[in-house]
């Protein structure tokens, strides 16, 4: 975890790259923070329809919006597509919301699409991210977003192929966030709970009932937004599982194989 010295910057940036533009947690992050006329935001995303309803609601706040081809798996693009978004000028706030989540059952019985799951939520952000850090590092200031979860903490038998996907990315993000120290770019890393959303919906309809302490996007965004006007390294959605977060390693393995959630 980040130290307390590592404080984000507060304040709204002028250009704003959303990677994952479609994403509920992205843009419920995006409706949270000061967005208006003098913000610039980059949605970056595979489907251009959907793109286009995202933009908007942040064009009736009087934003500028520019949508950018992004597919987080295609590793070998996101290189020209942060020099395209950069080009336009320095970038403030970079989050990285590209995300899938499918039952374990499923995976289980599709390896291929286990392995799809890991490239979009851990790979296609390490190799983004670190593309973005070059560029932010270089213009000396800038902070980035990454949503990480609490599934991160301790991988249950439910979703242990998202879990350690998840784990990956937290301990990428700390990492990342030690490396830009004194460089002017800070990370912010978000660990919420279930999102009860769009992403979880297929679960609930599966008859997952959700884990406890969920929240929502809307709660997610709000959070985010205070963390980034008060200058912390790191949020839990809802607060509650910073206390409970570390209690879940206790719990002997036996029993934590009895779980459902």
């Amino acid at each position: 975890m980040a130290g307390a010295g590592d404080r984000v910057p507060a304040g709204p940036p002028g250009r704003i790259l959303l990677l994952g533009g479609t994403s509920e947690l992205g843009l419920a992050i995006l409706a949270a923070l000061p967005v208006g006329p003098g913000t610039e935001v980059l949605l970056a995303g595979r489907d251009a329809t959907r793109l286009a309803a995202a933009a908007r609601p942040l064009r009736d706040r009087g934003a500028r919006v520019r949508m950018l081809p992004f597919e987080a798996a295609a590793v070998a693009s996101h290189g020209a597509l942060m020099d395209d978004a950069f080009a336009g000028g320095p970038v403030g706030l970079v989050i990285c919301a590209a995300g899938i989540l499918v039952a374990q059952e499923i995976l289980d019985a599709d390896p291929g699409l286990a392995g799809l799951l890991v490239q979009v939520n851990l790979t296609g952000h390490v190799s983004a991210l670190l593309a973005a850090a070059a560029r932010l590092r270089g213009q000396g200031s800038g902070v980035i977003v990454i949503l990480s979860s609490a599934a991160a903490v301790r991988p249950r038998r439910a979703n242990f192929v998202y879990g350690a996907a998840k784990a990956g990315l937290d301990a990428f993000g700390r990492g990342l966030a030690d490396s830009l120290h004194g460089s002017g770019v800070r990370v912010l890393l978000v660990r919420p709970g279930f999102v009860t959303g769009r992403m979880t919906a297929g679960l609930t309809a599966a008859g997952v009932a959700p884990a406890p302490l969920a929240t929502t996007p809307e709660r997610v965004g709000v959070a985010v937004a205070g963390a980034l006007a008060r200058g912390r390294p790191v949020v839990w959605v809802p607060r509650r599982l910073a206390v409970a977060a570390p209690l879940l390693r206790l719990i002997p393995r036996p029993a934590w194989r009895r779980l459902r959630r």
